[in-house]
């Protein structure tokens, strides 16, 4: 893949459709740093799903992955969250600008959220 510039305002990639190896296959595309952790995590939530027999914990994990694929194909959307978490881990939580980093955080979520919603 090419080197894209950051204020590219569209998405890197199509949105994957809400499968583990649909999301699998867009977060190498975008994010592949953070391939052992979604495996990590698909293997706890099959365990808890046949534990509980419930899909609950992998519709969640489908969710969940969904989000971050949706964050990382837009390279302003994924700048925006690194900027926001690095700014959160770095102050005191009685600093004013931390509590605007979480802020920002959950606005990045929210917007790749309800871009899903209304696909």
């Amino acid at each position: 893949m090419t080197a894209q510039h950051i204020d590219q305002p569209g998405p890197l990639i199509p949105r994957p459709q809400r499968t583990p190896a649909a999301l699998r296959v867009a977060l190498a595309q975008v994010a592949p740093h953070r391939l052992a952790e979604m495996e990590r995590e698909k293997d706890e939530v099959i365990a808890l799903a046949a534990q509980t027999e419930s899909l609950g914990p992998i519709t969640q994990f489908l969710e969940t992955w969904a989000i971050t694929v949706e964050i990382a194909r837009f390279p302003v959307s994924a700048a925006r969250l690194r900027t926001a978490e690095y700014t959160a881990q770095v102050l005191d939580k009685n600093d004013p600008a931390w509590r605007e980093a979480m802020a920002e955080i959950r606005a990045v979520y929210a917007s790749a959220r309800k871009s899903l919603t209304h696909e």
